[in-house]
């Protein structure tokens, strides 16, 4: 007599089913802790975004805010800067790059792509070279002036001279009010 493979499904059968699904369960639930200890936890999601009212911060004021352990510079700029900055040719920058979260990476590096509002700055404040934090206001071009090895950023925080192989980054961020933004 031949064994057909319509036969009806027997006791071990189902006993290796049953194993099988309390072992996976049983896996599942072991390796559980060890996963969700990779989450992030409430500090550093609590840094995930910041909001900063712009209202306070003056016509050539800057601010530096804490966000993911980063200085960040927000600068009312004044008119002067701002006409200074579009007057730059790419052709004079190290760096052609927007280096702009929020465009895509291609992006060239005029100053209408650095910012969202002209009249307001926003980037990470860490030297593209060896992560120092530039001083604002100061060096050739009048933006920012890293003192550790002489990188000199324009009034848009795009690099002009010294070693900085890049410009100082735009984080993601959005304007929320005519006052406030959301950085992150």
């Amino acid at each position: 007599m031949a064994v057909s493979d319509t036969s009806e499904p027997t006791r071990r059968d189902f006993l290796y089913i049953a194993t099988g699904s309390v072992a996976a369960v049983g896996l599942a639930a072991t390796a559980w802790p060890f996963i969700d200890q990779m989450n992030p936890d409430a500090s550093v999601l609590a840094l995930a975004s910041i909001e900063v009212d712009l209202a306070p911060i003056a016509e050539g004021q800057s601010i530096t805010v804490n966000w993911r352990g980063n200085p960040v510079f927000v600068r009312h700029r004044t008119r002067e800067e701002i006409e200074a900055a579009r007057a730059t040719s790419l052709d004079e920058l190290p760096d052609r790059l927007a280096r702009n979260a929020n465009l895509p990476a291609n992006e060239p590096a005029t100053d209408e792509n650095r910012t969202i509002n002209e009249a307001y700055l926003v980037m990470i404040g860490v030297c593209t070279h060896l992560g120092c934090v530039p001083l604002g206001e100061q060096g050739d071009y009048g933006g920012w002036f890293c003192p550790c090895h002489g990188s000199h950023y324009d009034t848009s925080g795009r690099i002009r001279r010294g070693p900085a192989p890049e410009n100082l980054p735009v984080p993601e961020y959005e304007f929320i009010s005519d006052t406030r933004i959301r950085i992150g």
